[in-house]
């Protein structure tokens, strides 16, 4: 054979070199420029939004860099959740920074979080250091939650009674005339709960004729959970008359939902002077069984209660909607679920005089608490958000 020229030998060295430093679908003419994509966090909107990815040059390239950017569906489904996008971006000499657009369709449904991602490939020119994206789209703060509406309900009329007052959470806030919100930071009033209570849209809103009130796992003033506690307290207060409340209850171990009463008189002789009546307890590890109590006593050195609880036949309260009722007359008060009767209180319970405090005006608490002296703490059982639903809380004397 011919022995080629010594130049063609070395021209043929060198091209054999430069296409040897190239990886498929990737020529780096500049090694030192390298590419990364970076994750974006955003709450959802009710109508669409776009959200905007980031694709950062550490340095200007000595040349044209572009690279091929695509979506790809993960929770979050294409179409359904966002519109699917691809495409190339190129960045001039003097260009470090661009960005992709993706548009999230428009949801307020409380659900979980959602994520889907962007990739990047074929880049020309640099070095792709993170070439993929989370897109996580927050769905926890939406103000709508469908609620199956199964369950048992009561009348809006009885014999002998007249609809005092209620809340049906027909409108689109909480009125405040009937209702504030307490925040205690300091364990629960000595119940050595966990969370934080609070009155952002996060741990309360009204949706499709229900209230909800929301616990969370969530660092959050120096506490690891949030939630809520509600009251009448010096606005809607009562003595006597049948009282029906319709929810659907939270469970996990840790979680504590209550429906209850305080007297009204609380600010002036103390708990548990001012009597307590707990129309509903739970304790969410035994979410087929409810609790009712009443609590008196001169102070907390004399505390006294009276209760009895109720254990369903088959399913759970979290399963759909039961109605918690008291028939409350001087001297008695009886404690309902579905107009089954389990607690029977009178003032013959009560021994001694003067301590029998159910004969004067009372205020509503609504409240999940987390953990605390009788529930415990949740464990790894427990998963969060939970949520109490309420229907209506109805007033009749």
């Amino acid at each position: 054979m011919k022995a080629l020229p010594l130049l063609l030998i070395k021209i043929y060295i060198g091209c054999s070199i430069i296409t040897g430093c190239s990886k498929k679908g990737t020529n780096v003419a500049d090694p030192g420029v390298i590419a990364s994509i970076e994750d974006i966090t955003e709450e959802r909107k009710t109508s669409s939004s776009v959200y905007r990815f980031t694709v950062s040059l550490n340095k200007p390239a000595s040349t044209t860099v572009t690279m091929k950017y695509t979506t790809e569906p993960g929770t979050a489904l294409a179409t359904t959740d966002f519109i699917p996008a691809s495409g190339t971006l190129t960045f001039n000499s003097s260009e470090q920074q661009k960005t992709i657009e993706v548009t999230v369709t428009g949801d307020s449904i409380r659900k979980a979080d959602q994520v889907f991602s962007v990739q990047l490939d074929n880049a020309q020119n640099c070095t792709l250091q993170k070439n993929k994206a989370t897109g996580t789209i927050v769905n926890k703060n939406g103000l709508y939650f469908p609620v199956n509406n199964t369950g048992y309900s009561t009348p809006l009329t009885y014999p002998g009674y007249t609809l005092a007052w209620a809340d049906e959470f027909t409108n689109k806030v909480i009125d405040p005339a009937s209702w504030t919100f307490e925040s205690d930071n300091n364990n629960g009033w000595g119940n050595n709960e966990l969370q934080s209570y609070t009155d952002r849209p996060q741990n309360v809103f009204v949706s499709q004729g229900n209230l909800i009130l929301e616990a969370r796992a969530e660092l959050y003033n120096s506490f690891n959970y949030t939630s809520t506690r509600m009251i009448t307290k010096n606005k809607k207060m009562f003595k006597f008359g049948r009282i029906d409340i319709r929810a659907k209850l939270p469970v996990g171990k840790g979680v504590w939902p209550a429906l209850w009463m305080l007297g009204k008189n609380i600010d002036q002789v103390n708990w548990p002077a001012c009597g307590e009546i707990d129309i509903l307890e739970m304790l969410g590890h035994e979410p087929s069984r409810i609790y009712g109590t009443m609590h008196w006593g001169a102070n907390t050195a004399s505390h006294a209660s009276f209760g009895a609880n109720y254990l369903l036949n088959t399913g759970s309260f979290d399963q759909q909607f039961h109605v918690y009722s008291i028939i409350w007359a001087s001297n008695s008060i009886k404690v309902l679920v579905d107009d089954i009767m389990f607690l029977n209180f009178s003032n013959a319970n009560v021994p001694g005089t003067g301590t029998y405090p159910f004969n004067n005006e009372f205020f509503f608490i609504f409240n999940i608490a987390v953990g605390g002296n009788w529930p415990g703490s949740p464990d790894a059982t427990t998963t969060f958000p939970q949520r109490m639903v309420v229907d209506y809380v109805r007033v009749f004397q």
